[in-house]
Formats: structure tokens, sequence, C-alpha cells
């Protein structure tokens, strides 16, 4: 299979491209997702189409600089009832961000792009709808106090694979989507893919 670039510094993404022998080197974007968020919510855009358009933005981005290979970008976004949900700065962002999912069910999107000379050749998206359970205020804390900060900033609130998976009641949806990169769908494309 060819071999492709990771626009990403997401070790779970990178984890789930070695597992699945995808030969892949990492290069981070460093795209200012912050900045092209609030403007893409001031144009009204859908959670969905600011993940569309930030694994876009970051695979076109680091596809410039490094021509003729396959650069792969991807984006996770939670939507609760058309909210955009980002990943917690802090603690307590990561609390009040619980206590937003807590007991309710909320879509995770999953956005990914391959661009080859900073244009995209192939996109997919993906969705997963996951259904909290009813905690009160100081179980979602002594959650919270288990995970380290590494894990809690780099995969939002919830690790999936890990001792994120007790707080849902329901998951509906691909796991490789949750944890941010519908690698089935990357597979069939680059395993079709002729340069």
């Amino acid at each position: 299979m060819v071999e492709i670039i990771l626009a990403s510094k997401s070790k779970v993404r990178k984890e789930i491209l070695d597992k699945n022998n995808i030969n892949n080197q990492v290069k981070p974007s460093n795209v200012d997702e912050d900045i092209v968020k609030s403007s893409l919510l001031k144009n009204k855009a859908t959670p969905e189409d600011i993940s569309k358009n930030l694994a876009e933005l970051k695979a076109n981005k680091v596809s410039q600089i490094n021509k003729d290979v396959l650069v792969l970008g991807a984006d996770s976004v939670i939507d609760l009832d058309g909210e955009l949900i980002s990943k917690p700065e802090n603690r307590k962002e990561a609390l009040d961000i619980l206590k937003k999912l807590n007991g309710k069910k909320h879509n995770l999107i999953s956005s990914v792009c391959i661009s080859k000379n900073g244009a995209m050749i192939w996109n997919f998206t993906d969705m997963a709808t996951l259904t909290m359970k009813n905690f009160n205020e100081n179980e979602l804390k002594v959650y919270l106090s288990k995970i380290p900060d590494e894990i809690l900033y780099a995969y939002n609130v919830y690790q999936i694979e890990g001792k994120g998976r007790n707080l849902f009641l329901e998951i509906k949806g691909d796991e490789n989507t949750i944890m941010g990169l519908p690698i089935k769908k990357i597979k069939d494309y680059l395993s079709n893919y002729e340069s």
C-alpha cells in the first residue's frame, strides 16, 4: 500500500494507521483551529461542515509543501443538538463539557481528507451516536481525576478505548470513527489508489 503523511500530531490516529499496516510519517499541520472554527461559526456552519473544512485545510496545508505524496488530514467534533463542542483547554472546561453531555445523546463526527499537491483528491465523513449515562457532578469529577492531562487534552473528554467507555449507555457507530479515523474507508481508498 502507498505511503502517506499524517497531517496530525494525534497519537491515536497514528496508532490506528500503524495497526492497519499503513506506512505513514507524521507532519502536523499546526492549523489554528480556533480561528477557523470561529470564522465558520460566524457563517452559520454546522459541526459537520466545520469538521470537513478543518480536515481539508490540514491536508492541503501540509500537501502544498510535500509534493507528489498523499497527505491525510482529519478532524473530529462533537455535535450536541447542533452545538459544536470543542476539546477542553483545562479541567474546568472538561467538567463543563461532561455536564453538558450528561444523560444526553450526541453525535461524534470524524472527517478525513486526502490531498495531493495542495488540493483535495478524496474525503469522507462518518458519524457515531453516543448516549451518555446520568452522573452526578461528583461522579464526573472522580472520572476526570483518573484521566491524565495528555489524554484529556488529546482525546476530548472521553476515551472510548479506555475508561471513557463506562460513561455511555449506548454507542452506535464505528469505534475508529469515535477515535478520530474511519480507517475502513481510508484503506478502501488507498488500496484502489493509483498514482
